[in-house]
């Protein structure tokens, strides 16, 4: 990479705890599973690990517990290249967990359900992130989600664009948005449910393709409320760039087999932010973003499936005959 980015995550720790079935359970009714396991996540820190593994120079600011959770997040973090020096142990409050179940049948793609219990992150004060007035203008791009508390979201914000720090917020979980938060933005990326959500107008998808009138009017909306540049996730059916000058679609590129979706979103907005502050242009970004996610939804759990820049790039080189 000629240009390596220096990225700024503020965001969320999560351990996911994966219970893995057949099918998912009806209310009041008990399945017998098929497998268990652990791995670190959150979207914060999936964004973060996702970046460095593609070659950003990247720092994390976030909170955990301190307790065995904890020490997973950040050392996961930690070997990944992270600059975690700003991840702070808290006493008080457990490490936030995601409850996922993730169900698995012959011949279908998976999906999934997930709870999400905050624990610390909830406890990230704007206290906790005043250093970065001094800090920010260093960075090439901010990156923020909503697993923390808004108005750290708004505090970091306010940092970045007083020094006209490129944001990215990742508009999920779903939640309210002030309109000097939106103002602010260089990107939001927002998924079809969300991008609802903000809008008020429904993106409508379906097997056989999306609707691209429907994308157009709800990235409208946000770009109308001071936002530069809106994508939209869209699952299988890929995404969508959209500002004053152009729209981008990008199908998703299904060669592989679909195993985890948890932690696809995060690997294509983590790629996305590494792409366009290495100087791609939009449309290189937003394809490197769509290969890198394939290979996360290959394979299970959060951070275990994120894969390195060379990944990606042999994957691309291998279809090249069609991009």
């Amino acid at each position: 990479m000629e240009n390596k980015p220096k990225l700024l995550i503020v965001g969320s720790f999560i351990m996911d705890l994966i219970s893995t079935t057949g099918r998912l359970p009806n209310e009041g009714e008990t399945t017998i599973g098929i497998d268990f396991s652990t791995a670190p996540g959150g979207k914060g820190a999936n964004q973060a690990v996702q970046a460095a593994l593609l070659g950003a120079d990247v720092t994390m600011v976030g909170k955990v517990g301190k307790d065995i959770f904890g020490e997973m997040l950040i050392g996961s973090a930690g070997k990944a290249g992270i600059d975690i020096r700003h991840v702070i142990r808290d006493p008080d409050a457990p490490t936030g967990v995601g409850n996922i179940m993730l169900e698995l049948k012959e011949g279908q793609k998976s999906k999934n359900r997930i709870l999400l219990i905050p624990g610390a992150n909830m406890a990230l004060t704007t206290e906790d992130v005043e250093f970065l007035r001094d800090e920010i203008e260093n960075y090439d791009m901010v990156m923020l989600q909503l697993e923390i508390p808004m108005e750290v979201n708004e505090a970091v914000a306010d940092m970045a664009y007083e020094k006209n720090v490129p944001i990215m917020l990742n508009s999920a979980p779903s939640a309210p948005l002030s309109h000097s938060l939106l103002k602010k933005l260089t990107y939001i990326s927002p998924n079809e449910h969300e991008a609802a959500d903000l809008t008020g107008i429904k993106v409508n998808t379906s097997k056989s393709g999306v609707d691209t009138e429907t994308i157009k009017a709800a990235a409208e909306v946000l770009l109308k409320k001071g936002v530069k540049n809106v994508i939209i996730t869209l699952g299988s059916n890929g995404a969508a760039l959209i500002n004053a000058e152009k729209f981008i679609y990008q199908p998703c590129i299904d060669i592989v087999e679909v195993k985890d979706p948890t932690a696809a979103g995060d690997s294509f907005i983590g790629a996305f932010c590494t792409a366009i502050c290495s100087d791609m242009v939009e449309e290189e970004a937003i394809l490197f973003a769509s290969y890198t996610a394939t290979i996360t939804v290959s394979r299970m759990g959060a951070q275990p499936s994120l894969p390195f820049r060379a990944e990606v790039l042999a994957l691309m080189e291998a279809h090249k005959n069609n991009l």
